[in-house]
């Protein structure tokens, strides 16, 4: 063997023995993690201010009186149906059922209560210790529209139980947060508590018309008071049960941010004419063409690089191998495990910006070629892309001048908010949450809608979407879907999370951290 193949094959040895030492070392590093990470642990080990809480014992008549209370404000349809037009009527029922409904916190001296843009409520509740920051809980009165011949089981308001369930529009979005928050705080009051931190309720009449109106009035009000918060809850994400595959028990998601949202006009204008004599090229097929080619170049994976690597972090050590292995180690498996998630609508959602086509309209006769073809194109923006970002990959998809490309209106991702142990918000819902279902494995996650607390940005750091409504397998279909319901059993639970919640917000600060996060 001549010296210069001693040379290479020596090279090559080296080579080989550095690679396997690497991926050894990798593998060990990957293994050390997976055994070792659990970031579900948190503060629950930690010694928790003591507090002398007030429990809640609902008895049968209790519950048969809110039971009947909720029912009604289902049966008030509170329907948004555009960004201009709204129920009012039932707008101004609502507001007298929900005097009539909680007579307590409408007359208490500690609840200053005042009515905004006409149909939305902003409640003050007074805190003994006034440098406590305040916090704000957040719901919306208004629902989307519902008819019974989509294919309900039931009247959609009629708030009608089957099987223990309550069904009709509003029972999950949003009024099962809306009363649950009013009734614990009726509760609370006719129990003589008086809280040492100070809190706001803010109700907004028009979310599902994007809050312009409402939410938008309630943030101009609280910041013409100079009021800032220490943080904020809205509706957005909750329980998860058997929707996540492979996940070892039910999850409590909380929102810590919310993609970004736009809406994009295409549009194409030629010359009209005759079918009789069609160009080589319509209005329309360009248009068409423009919109596939959108629709077969998806926006980049960005699995990683947002809000969603915490959420699988939180959720590895309650899933098997080999996803307890791949989740624990995302800083060296978030592209495989980013083109798997991909597969699926529902978990591509939390991959990358997505693109859904979701109007196209041209023409106006069958023999005429239209001069005008538009499409309609909604964009759902995630947290590590910006609207300019999306804005500039449309252009370079479509690549045809003759297409004109307009953004109606959008907005960038919202902030991610602090979910680590020394987050006072997230950490107080998280305890909240475990002192009712010990066996829950809480997560920060990312709301792939849009709520009304994005507009409040200026006012807290720190926003978080949760209410613990329950999902099993098929309930998020239910979602501005068709029959939608709550069970009984889940809206009391939502009375007395809301009922602890407000007593936990009492303490002055979070305990020490007890961590078991393993950094990398």
């Amino acid at each position: 063997m001549t010296e210069s193949k001693i040379k290479i094959w020596k090279f090559l040895k080296i080579t080989v023995c550095s690679l396997l030492i690497t991926a050894l070392a990798l593998f060990t590093a990957a293994a050390i993690r997976t055994l070792s990470l659990d970031v579900n642990v948190g503060l629950q080990l930690a010694r928790w201010e003591k507090s002398n809480n007030i429990s809640l014992v609902i008895d049968q008549h209790q519950r048969e009186e809110l039971l009947a209370r909720f029912k009604e404000a289902v049966r008030i349809p509170t329907v948004s149906f555009s960004d201009t037009e709204s129920n009012t009527t039932a707008l101004r029922q609502f507001d007298t059922f929900l005097r009539k409904a909680f007579p307590k916190v409408f007359s208490s001296s500690l609840v200053h209560h005042e009515l905004v843009a006409n149909y939305s409520h902003l409640f003050r509740v007074q805190g003994s210790q006034p440098k406590l920051v305040p916090y704000l809980l957040l719901a919306h009165i208004d629902v989307v529209p519902a008819k019974e011949s989509d294919g309900w089981e039931a009247p959609p308001f009629a708030a009608k139980e089957i099987d223990d369930f309550i069904y009709g529009r509003g029972t999950i979005d949003d009024k099962c947060s809306l009363m649950g928050i009013l009734q614990a705080l009726e509760y609370l009051l006719i129990r003589g508590y008086a809280p040492r931190r100070g809190f706001y309720i803010g109700l907004g009449h028009d979310e599902e018309a994007r809050g312009f109106n409402g939410a938008m009035n309630i943030v101009r009000v609280m910041k013409e008071r100079g009021v800032k918060l220490s943080f904020i809850l809205d509706e957005g994400m909750a329980v998860v049960d058997g929707v996540i595959s492979g996940l070892d028990g039910p999850a409590a998601l909380i929102g810590i941010s919310e993609k970004g949202s736009a809406n994009v006009k295409l549009s194409v204008s030629m010359a009209p004419g005759h079918s009789s004599m069609p160009p080589r090229e319509s209005s329309i097929g360009i248009l068409a063409a423009a919109v596939k080619r959108l629709e077969d170049n998806p926006m980049p994976r960005l699995f990683g690089y947002g809000a969603e690597r915490e959420t699988f972090e939180h959720l590895a050590h309650k899933f098997g191998l080999p996803l307890k292995f791949i989740m624990s180690n995302l800083w060296l498996f978030s592209s495989l495990l980013g083109r798997v998630l991909e597969r699926k609508p529902l978990t591509n959602a939390f991959v990358r910006t997505t693109t859904a086509v979701t109007m196209f309209n041209a023409g106006v006769k069958v023999n005429i070629i239209p001069s005008l073809a538009e499409a309609h194109v909604n964009l759902r923006i995630h947290s590590a892309h910006s609207l300019q970002e999306v804005l500039d990959f449309i252009q370079d998809t479509v690549g045809d001048e003759r297409v004109k490309i307009e953004l109606i209106d959008g907005f960038d991702p919202l902030p991610i908010s602090s979910s680590d142990e020394q987050s006072f918000g997230f950490q107080i819902i998280k305890k909240t949450v475990l002192d009712m279902f010990p066996t829950l494995t809480v997560a920060p996650g990312i709301c792939i809608g849009n709520t009304d607390s994005r507009h409040f940005k200026d006012l807290a750091s720190d926003i978080y979407r949760f209410a613990p409504v329950w999902f099993k397998p098929g309930d998020v279909q239910r979602f501005h879907g068709i029959n939608e319901r709550i069970s009984k059993k889940n809206y009391e639970e939502l009375i007395v999370f809301y009922f602890n919640l407000i007593q936990n917000c009492d303490i002055q600060k979070l305990p020490e951290p007890h961590t078991s996060v393993h950094e990398l």
